[in-house]
């Protein structure tokens, strides 16, 4: 079997998950070309750790600005967008323009406008876009999915999900470009596009209405003065003040964070430890959520990222019965350590409670690596051999779609106080 080919836009913090699987696991079935980004030295420290850690030979590189001619020069397969959230649909629509199928990391953009440009030039074009959700396949999840799909509770009426971010990986959308909402679309687009995409999976309908709350009460300087704190500083690395904050990520301290981020700031600026106690902060710490289903489903939702424990609570109530689920993530700050501990089960609890029957415990096979064990699976999916699946985890352009739409929804709810008819917001083709 040919080897398929890859480019790679983007070459921060998520991006060493995905070449890293093709320079180990999938090299004999997926090649990757080159690496495209805006930053030289980032793309240097790619191929060191592709040659050092991963014993695989360099591959090419090309600025941003560059984008087309690696296309023409490489004529990949596919290309895996890594970038930005905010540059994701740039780089998808041209990489579909130009004829290649595209593997995302989520978000699939940050608003209805690009979402909209992508499903047209998807239309247009006939090409792939698949978008990464690792949550889809983590044992717990996909059980959840055969559990509700068999009837046992009837069928899902309502959903309650709250979701905990704790001060170490919560705090870390503080630190980074996520911060400024026209980079991420907030936690509600960049980080619970992975939780709205997972009820769209579950209960098997779509978003209809939604309403939202959301304020940044935690973080932000004036909270942090309004707390009695005096001493700030803007970034952690090299700043008196930051030495006994639990807060601080000083860059110098971590070889990776260092190599990656802090000796390639000279090309574009970038700081990636800013002090989440610091002015500038354009996303929300608090969110609260109600949708409204096509199915009539009713969820609501809970996300906040400044809490002592990482993980969340599910509870799916039916016409039958009731399905709690609990689950304990292992702590992380994004490249910053193993990737296989990002998003790591810790614990997890699955509980039945028949409407006219003893409650008991669901037992299913766990998995290992991150996000839950769904990683290690997804990987296999893309980059190699797939296998029959009964639960059609695979997420494409419409999965990305409908799960940032709740999140977009919610975000105008917030702008306006007002509900939010998601269908009003792009339009599907048929």
């Amino acid at each position: 079997m040919a080897k398929k080919k890859y480019v790679q836009v983007g070459v921060g913090g998520r991006a060493e998950f995905f070449y890293s699987a093709i320079a180990t696991t999938y090299r004999e079935t997926s090649e990757l070309l080159a690496v495209c980004d805006i930053n030289q030295t980032r793309m240097n420290y790619a191929n060191k750790l592709l040659q050092e850690k991963y014993d695989y030979p360099a591959v090419r590189t090309y600025k941003s600005d560059e984008f087309d001619k690696m296309i023409e020069i490489e004529k990949p397969d596919a290309v895996i967008v890594t970038s930005v959230d905010r540059t994701h649909h740039t780089y998808i629509i041209r990489a579909l323009e130009l004829g290649c199928d595209v593997i995302t990391e989520k978000p699939m953009t940050v608003d209805e406008e690009k979402c909209q440009e992508i499903l047209d030039v998807v239309e247009r074009t006939g090409k792939q876009v698949r978008v990464t959700f690792n949550y889809r396949y983590a044992p717990h999840h996909t059980k959840a999915r055969e559990l509700i799909a068999s009837g046992i509770i009837g069928d899902v009426t309502s959903i309650h999900f709250e979701w905990l971010l704790n001060t170490q990986h919560g705090a870390d959308y503080f630190r980074r470009w996520h911060r400024d909402k026209r980079n991420s679309g907030g936690l509600l687009v960049h980080k619970s596009t992975h939780h709205f995409d997972l009820v769209n999976f579950w209960i098997g309908s779509q978003p209809d209405t939604v309403f939202a709350m959301g304020d940044l009460l935690f973080y932000g300087r004036e909270n942090a003065e309004n707390r009695g704190v005096t001493k700030f500083y803007d970034r952690a690395t090299g700043h008196p003040n930051a030495q006994d904050d639990p807060f601080a990520l000083p860059l110098d301290q971590n070889e990776h964070l260092k190599a990656m981020y802090l000796d390639a700031e000279a090309e574009d600026g970038y700081k990636r430890d800013q002090s989440v106690f610091g002015e500038g902060i354009s996303i929300e710490d608090t969110m609260s959520v109600l949708v409204k289903y096509k199915n009539k489903a009713q969820l609501t939702y809970s996300l906040n990222a400044y809490l002592p424990w990482e993980g969340y609570n599910i509870a799916f109530n039916g016409t039958k019965g009731r399905i709690e689920m609990k689950i304990v993530e292992q702590s992380y700050v994004n490249s910053g350590g193993d990737k296989a501990l990002e998003g790591a089960v810790k614990g997890v609890s699955i509980l039945v409670f028949p409407m006219f029957g003893e409650p008991y415990k669901v037992e299913f096979e766990t998995g290992e690596g991150g996000h839950g064990g769904g990683d290690p699976v997804l990987l296999n999916d893309i980059f190699g051999v797939p296998v029959h699946d009964e639960f059609n985890r695979a997420a494409n352009h419409i999965d990305g779609a409908r799960s940032i739409l709740t999140g977009i929804a919610a975000n105008k709810s917030i702008r306006t106080g007002q509900l939010v008819k998601v269908d009003e917001l792009v339009t599907f083709y048929k």
